[in-house]
C-alpha cells in the first residue's frame, strides 16, 4: 500500500520507524508539508531510515495525484479540518494522530465529513495496542474479574518549559487545550475502551506556577460511568521527573493495576498475577516526550492498513474517538461552571 504522510512534527520519526518495520506491505510514497525546504530535508531523513526515495509536495492536489492508498495525518490539530475535507473528497482512507481536532464540535465535523464520504477514518490511540491493555480487556470481557466498582486514572507526567515554549503548544488556538487533550487523552481513551462510557463529570483544571502556558497543566475529575462505577482522574505535566501513567480498577473479585505496559492483579483469594513485556521501556512521561517504543504506532498503522484492505472498522474508528473528546469537553464545562456536567456526544 502506498502511504501519504501529512506533517513532519515531533512524532513523524516514530511513524517512519513504524513503517520501516511494518509486517504489512506499506511504502511511504509522498510527504506533504507547507515549506518545500523542510519537506525536502525530511524526505532525506526518511530515505535514510526507510532505504528508498520519498517524494515531497506542498499541495494536497499534487500529493493525491500519486494515488495513495492511505494517508497518515500528523499536523497540529488546528490544521486538520481542511485536510479532512480534501482527503475524504479524494476517497483516501485516513489515519490521524490524536486528537481529532481542537474542540468536540470540530472533531465531530471531521468524523461526519468522512462518514458522509464513506471513507475510513482512524485515530492513533496506540495505548490500546499494548499487550497488557489487550490482556486486561480480554479479562474484563470474560467477566471473571467481576463487576467494576471504581477506577483511578493517574497521569503524573513532566514537561519542561522548553516544551511549552514551542509556538502554539499548550494553546487553545493550536492544540485545543493542555494536559487533557494532548497527554492524558491517551489514558482516558484507554479507560473508556476498557470500561465503557462516562456519563457525568465534575472537574477542576488549572495552570500551575511551574509552566508559562495558556491552557491547563493540571486536571482533576470525578466521573460516573454508565455501568454505575465511579472514577477519579488526576493528570498533570508538572510532576518532575515524570512517571508512567496508570489505571487502577477495583472490581468485585480483585484489585487490578495497569501501569504503562505492566499489569498486576491481586485477587481477593490471595492469588497475584503480574505480567510485563521483556522490553517495557518508557511511556513518554518524562522530559523526552518521544521516549517510547515505535512498536505501538506500528501496531496501529498495521491494523488500519488491514482494516482498509478487508473493509472492517479499525482499532480506533473516528466515531468512537468522539467519546474521549466529549468527556474532555464536559470536564472543561464542569471546571468553568463549578457544577456537574453531562457527557454528550
Amino acid at each position: 500500500m502506498n502511504v501519504l504522510m501529512i506533517g513532519m512534527g515531533m512524532v513523524a520519526q516514530t511513524h517512519l520507524l513504524a513503517l520501516r518495520d511494518s509486517a504489512v506491505s506499506l511504502r511511504l510514497g509522498v510527504v506533504l508539508g507547507r515549506d518545500m525546504d523542510r519537506v525536502a530535508a525530511f524526505c532525506d531523513v526518511a530515505q535514510g531510515i526507510l532505504g528508498y526515495p520519498v517524494s515531497g509536495f506542498t499541495t494536497l492536489s499534487d500529493a493525491a495525484a500519486t494515488q495513495p492508498d492511505m494517508a497518515i495525518v500528523l499536523t497540529p490539530p488546528n490544521a486538520r479540518l481542511t485536510y479532512a475535507q480534501d482527503l475524504a473528497q479524494a476517497g483516501i482512507p485516513t489515519l490521524m494522530e490524536k486528537p481529532v481536532e481542537r474542540t468536540l464540535e470540530d472533531a465531530r465535523a471531521i468524523v461526519e465529513i468522512f462518514e458522509r464520504a464513506k471513507v475510513p477514518l482512524g485515530l492513533c490511540f496506540q495505548h490500546r495496542t499494548r499487550a497488557a491493555a489487550v490482556n486486561l480487556k480480554e479479562r474484563l470481557g470474560r467477566g471473571d474479574l467481576g463487576d467494576v466498582v471504581h477506577v483511578e486514572m493517574r497521569v503524573p507526567w513532566w514537561r519542561g518549559q522548553d516544551y511549552y515554549d514551542a509556538p502554539g503548544r499548550g494553546s487553545y488556538a493550536r492544540d485545543g487545550g493542555g494536559v487533557m487533550i494532548n497527554q492524558a487523552i491517551h489514558t482516558l481513551d484507554l479507560a473508556l475502551w476498557l470500561l465503557g462510557p462516562v456519563t457525568r463529570v465534575q472537574a477542576m483544571m488549572r495552570t500551575s506556577p511551574l509552566h508559562r502556558m495558556e491552557a491547563e497543566d493540571i486536571a482533576a475529575a470525578l466521573m460516573e460511568f454508565a455501568s454505575g462505577a465511579t472514577g477519579v482522574l488526576s493528570a498533570t505535566t508538572a510532576t518532575y521527573p515524570g512517571d508512567a501513567e496508570s489505571i487502577a480498577i477495583t472490581t468485585a473479585n480483585a484489585q487490578v493495576t495497569l501501569q504503562g505496559d505492566h499489569l498486576s492483579i491481586h485477587w481477593h483469594d490471595g492469588r497475584t498475577e503480574t505480567t510485563a513485556p521483556d522490553d517495557a521501556g518508557g511511556t513518554g512521561g518524562g522530559a523526552d516526550p518521544m521516549a517510547f517504543t515505535h512498536a505501538w504506532h506500528q501496531a496501529v498503522i498495521e491494523d488500519f492498513a488491514r482494516s482498509v484492505q478487508v473493509r472492517r472498522l479499525p482499532l480506533a474508528p473516528g466515531r468512537e474517538a468522539l467519546h474521549v473528546h466529549a468527556v474532555i469537553h464536559a470536564m472543561e464545562q464542569a471546571a468553568r461552571s463549578g457544577t456537574l456536567a453531562e457527557v454528550s456526544l
